[in-house]
């Protein structure tokens, strides 16, 4: 393949994963449109409380069938080949984009967020994989960088077109210009403007699939003549949705029937038990969906470790800037978005850079420069208070995701590059899982703790035993005025926001501790790639193409195993 087709096939694995983040993010924005849509009201014309519950799937069946998604996809790439794969996740994703745009209902938006889920999941994993495969030597860091770089680039753009698409785009006026009447068919498929998050996905998803299909013709990945084993990725689905269910029950205080601490460990119980049937069976098994063996590797069991424990550290950071942004600052929707921009802007930035920065340093020392950024910059978080400033607080984020993303890189090269060709697909999908089920748990535990906290301040302030219990906490000057007093107000919205602030105080610093965790397994990912000579990987491919090789133990093994 010519070097400029190289690249352009790149640049469709970019806008492919770019595509998948950018979901992550864009609906979020679009859910409260969504619901004044298509929720059923109550009788003071608002959604009812089940009707929330309900379209919280908008955003959990995307996340789910996501994550479920990814090792599927990265085994089927290692097997079948990335080419087509990657092919059909475009189109999945499209389909996807197309039903959840058209949905008249919440069930039918789910199901198009399922089918975009699915095609996100293999997109991923799997752009990952194809690009690790297309760039040897220094370029695959580099290549590496950038498939990082964009998937977070589409996380900060989503809140920005999101807001772009609903504030600025007419679909039902423009309609009526057209001669569209209201209640047709076209019309309801079109308007409102928020069923355009979805559809932007289509025309870019199209041109990317064109790209994709020329660009690629005559080249695909290795294939391998081992079938899938499918009781083996059930069974490993199954262990994921249970591990991701229990995570979400952390705090859960009412499900509106079963108990929730009942649910809870039951699917801890399931989780264990079909990871150990998935652990037995991979050892038991030539070809195995997922092979325990890879842990075996230490940069690649640290890879997954610095992923899992990074991320829970950015689900709080995330999502703790947003609240601060939100409930300390008083924030609007305009502040939130530059804060939240800085942030995942800055670790776009930082994954691109550290795609370069391999190259010359250590995976070692890249990553332990990001990790001990984060650390610092989740100490400054912990002294914000409700007098610092918004440019204080985007700029301390900004550095918070400079830091992430220069993890992103190193850690992704350890891992494909120790599992070998013949399981790069494998290996993306686990870091990235590993990734996911850290920021769950870190969105969890902040929900838990911060609502159990709330709740108890709440009590303090309103209980039947103290109903009076809020004038306790404002100047005593103002004690005797009534509640909806607009000075007693005001007291209380600041002893609010210095209680919030006390709470994520906590968490950040609870984040920068496992971010410390994490410089250990860090420091185990590797010595410089540029001691991987591209004639050995090449050497390595052929050695694996025919049969010599498994792809682990040849040409392919980068430094973090062999030259520490």
């Amino acid at each position: 393949m010519s070097r400029f087709s190289a690249w352009s096939l790149l640049a469709v694995f970019g806008i492919g994963v770019f595509l998948a983040g950018l979901e992550l993010m864009i609906t979020a924005t679009a859910l409260p449109s969504i619901l004044l849509d298509l929720a059923v009201s109550d009788e003071l014309g608002k959604p009812a409380f089940s009707e929330l519950r309900h379209a919280s799937w908008v955003v959990n069946g995307y996340l789910l069938a996501y994550v479920i998604a990814m090792p599927l996809a990265g085994r089927l790439a290692d097997v079948w080949g990335a080419r087509r794969l990657f092919l059909a996740a475009l189109i999945i994703f499209i389909a996807g984009s197309l039903v959840a745009g058209r949905g008249q209902n919440l069930d039918e938006l789910i199901v198009g967020r399922i089918i975009q889920g699915i095609g996100g999941g293999i997109l991923v994993p799997v752009g990952t994989a194809a690009a690790s495969h297309l760039f040897e030597g220094h370029d695959r860091p580099r290549a590496l960088g950038i498939i990082g770089g964009l998937t977070f680039l589409g996380m900060a753009a989503g809140p920005f077109l999101g807001a772009a698409l609903l504030g600025g785009l007419d679909v039902a006026g423009g309609l009526e210009r057209l001669g569209v009447d209201q209640g047709s068919q076209l019309h309801d498929a079109l308007a409102p403007a928020w069923r355009w998050v979805f559809y932007v996905n289509v025309p870019i998803g199209i041109a990317a699939l064109l790209i994709a299909w020329a660009a690629s013709h005559g080249w695909e990945t290795p294939r391998r003549p081992a079938g899938v084993d499918v009781f083996g990725a059930i069974v490993w689905s199954l262990a994921l949705a249970a591990a991701l269910g229990a995570v979400t029950m952390i705090g859960v205080s009412d499900l509106g029937g079963p108990n929730p601490l009942v649910v809870g460990a039951g699917l801890v119980a399931l989780a264990i038990i079909a990871t150990l049937v998935t652990i037995v069976r991979g050892l038991r098994r030539p070809e195995p969906f997922l092979d325990p063996r890879l842990f075996a590797s230490i940069a690649f069991s640290s890879a997954a470790l610095v992923s899992l424990l990074t991320g829970f550290a950015f689900a709080i950071g995330i999502i703790g800037g947003t609240v601060f942004v939100d409930r300390v600052l008083y924030g609007g929707p305009d502040q939130q978005r530059f804060a939240l921009g800085a942030l995942a802007g800055a670790t776009a930035v930082g994954a691109l850079v550290s795609g370069f920065a391999v190259r010359v340093l250590s995976l070692r020392i890249v990553t332990f420069t990001g990790l001990v950024l984060c650390a610092v910059t989740l100490w400054l978080m912990a002294q914000w208070t409700p007098a610092v400033p918004i440019e204080s607080v985007a700029a301390v984020l900004g550095g918070f995701g400079l830091g992430f993303g220069l993890t992103v890189t190193p850690r992704s090269t350890a891992a494909v590059e120790s599992a070998g060709r013949a399981s790069f697909g494998m290996a993306s999908a686990i870091v990235t899982v590993a990734r996911m089920i850290g920021m769950a748990i870190g969105v969890a535990v902040l929900t838990a703790y911060g609502s159990t906290t709330i709740d108890g301040l709440y009590a303090g302030l309103f209980s039947d035993a103290n109903p009076e219990g809020w004038r306790e906490v404002i100047p005593a000057e103002l004690r005797e005025r009534p509640l909806r007093d607009g000075l007693v107000v005001n007291a209380l919205e600041a002893w609010a926001a210095r209680e919030a602030s006390s709470i994520l105080v906590g968490m950040f610093l609870v984040a920068g501790v496992v971010t410390f965790i994490a410089i250990p397994p860090g420091l185990a990912l590797g010595g410089r790639t540029r001691r991987l000579k591209a004639e050995r990987t090449a050497n390595g491919a052929v050695a694996g193409a025919t049969g010599g090789n498994d792809g682990r133990d040849g040409g392919d093994e980068l430094g973090p195993t062999t030259a520490l």
